[in-house]
């Protein structure tokens, strides 16, 4: 995101476990104020008059020991220290436990034009969650053409050209139970570049879908909110192309194909699309093979080193009989 501002910070909707019960007690003036990384400062080196390498560009946390020191410089009349980190441009400055600024040190932030936020959180608690909020805010982002889709708990970014028959095979899934996430465009997010995050590019649009032949459909309304998710972790990519009798398809799962996006690598299926070939079924199998897969299990590997065992125990045998009429 290229512009994201303290007021964004507020708006955001974030639910249950992610929610940061943010609000603004002071310096509303700042709530424009924007926010250009994702790193959190805790500044009480700043507070005692260190400020080399203050992180002035980063929000300023106040925890429980940041606001007792601040006690204790209010209650010595030393507030230069104060005075000093309200020259920098911070961002804003939050205020956990449900802890209160002065009035002091509330006329300083009014003054130099910062917001004071505070939030009954732990300050633990908060800046974990916020960390997590704002990485995902600044995420690199890549917006694909394809069809995302929960199949057996894996997200399955199907892509391949026009007309190949993404939304339909798609569409087969969700009839089949399992989810969509989005269709025809998918935003990828790469998250602490360890894994990718798929959603629409427009959550209002993003669960209808296209059909030649039938036009728009919101899927919500014709198989209900079980059948569709906002958001989920890309783990599969599904490449549907039209089947070329000329070209060598894997037909043993030796080859270890991958896809990468945003930097990120992830497993690639290519499926060959024919008549009557079931691609819904097939890449349900994908699905439920990578699945195995996570937990350690092989079908290939296990094929490999079955066939082996045969072959030694066939020439064992026959080593073991020509030896007989040998003697």
């Amino acid at each position: 995101m290229s512009e994201f501002t303290i007021l964004d910070l507020l708006d955001l909707d974030l639910k249950e476990h992610n929610h940061l019960g943010l609000t603004c007690i002071a310096g509303r003036t700042g709530l424009s104020r924007k926010i250009t990384t994702s790193k959190l400062s805790r500044p009480g080196l700043p507070l005692s008059g260190f400020f080399e390498e203050f992180s002035n560009n980063s929000i300023q946390v106040f925890g429980r020991g940041e606001q007792v020191y601040l006690h204790k410089l209010e209650n010595e009349h030393n507030l230069a220290s104060v005075e000093k980190l309200f020259s920098y441009d911070i961002p804003c400055c939050v205020f956990c436990d449900g802890g209160n600024p002065s009035p002091r040190f509330a006329s300083l932030a009014e003054d130099a034009g910062t917001a004071i936020l505070k939030t009954e959180l732990l300050s633990s608690d908060f800046s974990r969650r916020l960390y997590q909020t704002l990485d995902e805010v600044f995420a690199p982002t890549e917006t694909i053409h394809g069809v995302l889709v929960e199949v057996y708990g894996i997200g399955v970014l199907i892509t391949g050209e026009s007309g190949v028959g993404k939304s339909e095979t798609a569409l087969e899934l969700i009839e089949r139970g399992h989810r969509l996430i989005s269709d025809d465009t998918v935003r990828l997010r790469n998250i602490s570049d360890n894994y990718l995050i798929g959603m629409g590019e427009n959550p209002m649009l993003a669960h209808h879908m296209e059909i030649r032949g039938l036009g728009i459909l919101n899927l919500a309304n014709l198989f209900g909110v079980g059948a569709i998710r906002d958001r989920k972790q890309v783990q599969l990519s599904v490449k549907l192309e039209p089947w070329d009798s000329e070209k060598n398809y894997d037909r043993v799962g030796e080859n270890s194909l991958h896809d990468t996006y945003l930097g990120i690598s992830i497993p690639m299926v290519l499926i060959p699309v024919k008549p009557g070939r079931n691609i819904p079924v097939i890449i349900e199998t994908a699905a439920r093979n990578e699945r195995l897969k996570k937990l350690g299990y092989y079908s290939a590997k296990e094929f490999d080193q079955s066939v082996l065992k045969w072959l030694e125990s066939e020439s064992a045998r026959k080593t073991y009989y020509i030896n007989e009429e040998t003697h």
